[in-house]
């Protein structure tokens, strides 16, 4: 199977929000990246709003549901009432659930399985009861994917960023390394792979290369940037490319 390309687009929705203006239209961004052939949208809402707004996610859904039913719809964040009350309400086709502080600028690190597993296993019932598919957010790591399992997790999210910048080609194999063994670990285990965090165009390719078995990758900064380049159609189109070919 293809690694299916979700598109974030929570830089669009922050550079949206210098302004009080409806531009640029992260609808219509979403629109044209699922046009050229992602396979699905990513937010992740924080509470301030300071990118996505809770509007944006019903907008997402309604263009999503009506233009493009085969796409998937995914919402990341903390599980905190609002959160999941917000997913409840939406009922995106997977939800990806991150151990952040409200604080946090960006993801910076996954689960621990052991100490939040009464959490984890809580949220992940009530979200596949209403018909959601979960993932969530763990560091390259084979050692934690027993414990990813034991949570009722239908996937995890493999944390690419200490690949996607590592400061050399050695730290970078290295890191490497680590997310194909997580992955092999997870699919061993009955765990669909995601993964997602400073992927780009350059990277990419290293990736899917050799974890050929993860099934999606949900890219925002980097793409966001290269489409400020190429367009976003275009852009797209290079990292369903990067992605071996995969479209929605």
């Amino acid at each position: 199977m293809p690694t299916h390309l979700s598109v974030n687009v929570n830089a669009i929705a922050q550079l949206r929000n210098r302004r009080n203006l409806p531009w640029p239209s992260v609808t219509g961004l979403a629109r044209i990246a699922l046009e050229a052939g992602a396979a699905g949208i990513t937010v992740h809402p924080r509470p301030d709003e300071r990118h996505i707004r809770r509007h944006d996610v019903f907008d997402l859904v309604a263009m999503i549901r009506a233009e493009f039913p085969k796409a998937e719809f995914n919402i990341e964040g903390y599980p905190d009432e609002r959160f999941l009350a917000l997913c409840e309400e939406a009922r995106p086709d997977q939800v990806t659930l991150v151990p952040d502080d409200p604080a946090q600028a960006t993801s910076d690190h996954g689960w621990d399985v052991v100490k939040d597993a009464d959490l984890l296993k809580r949220v992940i019932a009530r979200l596949k009861a209403g018909g959601m598919r979960v993932s969530i957010f763990l560091d390259a790591d084979p050692a934690l994917v027993a414990g990813a399992k034991a949570t009722g997790t239908d996937r995890i999210e493999l944390y690419t960023g200490p690949y996607g910048h590592a400061a050399d080609r050695n730290g970078q194999a290295a890191e490497l390394d680590k997310l194909v063994a997580t992955t092999e670990a997870a699919v061993a285990a009955g765990l669909a792979v995601n993964a997602g965090h400073d992927l780009t165009l350059d990277n990419l390719p290293a990736l899917i290369g050799r974890a050929s078995a993860i099934a999606e990758v949900s890219i925002g900064h980097a793409l966001t940037a290269d489409a400020l380049i190429y367009g976003m159609a275009e852009t797209v189109r290079r990292y369903n490319a990067a992605c071996g070919g995969g479209a929605g």
